[in-house]
């Protein structure tokens, strides 16, 4: 079992304060649900855990199976089991998603560790995952998570819709094979075709060996992906947390009824 602990985290951005006290234990096999108003902080936390330079921590600490991540660049807290899904993922014209996926997958995997003499000389991508091997792996991905094969040859998100931009994301889960995965809002802009698409692709993901924390705003994708735990966010902390019920009850009263329950806090997303 792997364990996510986040443990009195204070980080904004400069002398921007955003995170005022985040406490967080994520265990493999769970679904933990973040729900809270826009400008929370929510997505901060999701950027903090995997390492945006943007962001500084002032205070506290992430735990990963006991060892702090603080210290790690982005790319090696992915290597390490962080992954982030996007809120708004970024296109990037001119790199398929193929190659991207190589890429990333040869990355986490070791392939790119390789010491030079290892490599056969002059060959291009001879330090990344084997050609073959990868391209089965993709296309049994591609199969299991519903994503249309041309997607290999498109260009990383560019010209997607929403739903396509989502998919994407889960196909990117499902090959990196995280310990833990952030999900920003992943049911943002979706219609109800797409949300189910992506809902079954957590689900499959959603296994013994790897949690998640699902970042929304809304009790909807919570219909299709049930989870362990929800907790609302406010003011840059957590302020209650229980079982699907705290979504119902949000769902009913909204989000109006926090700020006389709790102390307000301004906080600015950034």
């Amino acid at each position: 079992m792997s364990i996510l602990e986040i443990r009195n985290l204070h980080a904004g951005v400069e002398d921007t304060e955003i995170l005022k006290g985040v406490d967080l234990t994520l265990r493999s096999g769970e679904i933990h649900a973040l729900m809270g108003p826009n400008g929370s902080g929510k997505s901060t936390l999701g950027y903090v855990i995997a390492g945006h330079p943007h962001y500084d921590v002032y205070e506290g600490d992430i735990l990963l199976d006991g060892e702090s991540i603080l210290d790690m660049e982005a790319d090696e807290r992915t290597k390490a089991g962080i992954f982030l899904a996007f809120q708004y993922p970024v296109a990037v014209p001119g790199v398929s998603v193929a190659n991207f996926l190589r890429t990333a997958v040869s990355n986490v995997r070791g392939y790119t560790d390789q010491e030079n003499g290892s490599q056969r000389s002059g060959v291009i991508g001879s330090n990344l995952m084997p050609m073959r091997d990868f391209r089965r792996e993709l296309n049994a991905k591609m199969k299991e998570f519903n994503v249309d094969p041309s997607f290999a040859r498109r260009y990383l998100n560019d010209g997607f819709s929403g739903g396509e931009k989502k998919r994407t994301e889960v196909l990117q889960m499902a090959m990196l094979e995280p310990k833990f995965a952030i999900l920003d809002e992943s049911d943002s802009g979706l219609d109800i075709d797409a949300l189910r698409v992506v809902s079954d692709g957590i689900n499959k993901l959603a296994t013994e060996d790897r949690g998640f924390l699902l970042v929304t705003h809304y009790q909807r994708i919570l219909n299709y992906v049930t989870p362990d735990y929800v907790s609302i966010f406010y003011g840059g902390r957590i302020v209650q947390t229980g079982g699907p019920e705290v979504a119902a009850m949000l769902e009913e009263k909204g989000y109006g009824w926090v700020e006389s329950e709790f102390e307000v806090v301004e906080v600015v997303e950034a």
